[in-house]
């Protein structure tokens, strides 16, 4: 069966949006690369700026991971940080709901409040000091025994 994971793109502050990651939802990285590890060759050589900046880091979360990476330079034009997709979080209640919902709003702001829906989740949306963009889910419906 297939599974999906997110990738986030950020602009020089990988490191510093993960550690916040991290802090929510605890874990360790599976794997820490900087552009200065990359080879180089006649055609590419990393500037000496971007070399501490993240090349690719991996946050198990669950069942699934959270990837991410520092752009820059001409292949970074088309990313727009944050905007362009929403990371939802399924939990397994609405206490760990609002832990992770608050957690990741600390310095960002709420888009809708956690609540009650109509369609009988536990609901809320949240962009992040980082501009990433979080759907946090609590399914009570899947929940009943």
């Amino acid at each position: 069966m297939a599974t999906t994971n997110t990738y986030l793109n950020f602009n020089g502050n990988c490191e510093e949006a993960f550690n916040f990651y991290r802090s929510v939802f605890g874990g360790e990285y599976t794997y820490i690369g900087r552009y200065g590890e990359m080879p180089e060759n006649e055609k590419y050589k990393v500037p000496d700026a971007d070399k501490n900046k993240l090349m690719h880091i991996a946050l198990p979360i669950g069942t699934s991971v959270l990837m991410g990476s520092d752009t820059g330079g001409e292949w970074a034009s088309a990313f727009i940080q944050g905007n362009n997709f929403s990371v939802i979080i399924s939990t397994d209640s609405p206490e760990e709901a609002n832990h992770l919902f608050n957690a990741l709003a600390q310095g960002g702001q709420i888009t809708m409040p956690l609540g009650d829906t109509f369609w009988d989740d536990y609901f809320g949306t949240i962009t992040d000091k980082f501009g990433i963009n979080w759907m946090v889910s609590f399914d009570a419906q899947q929940h009943k025994s």
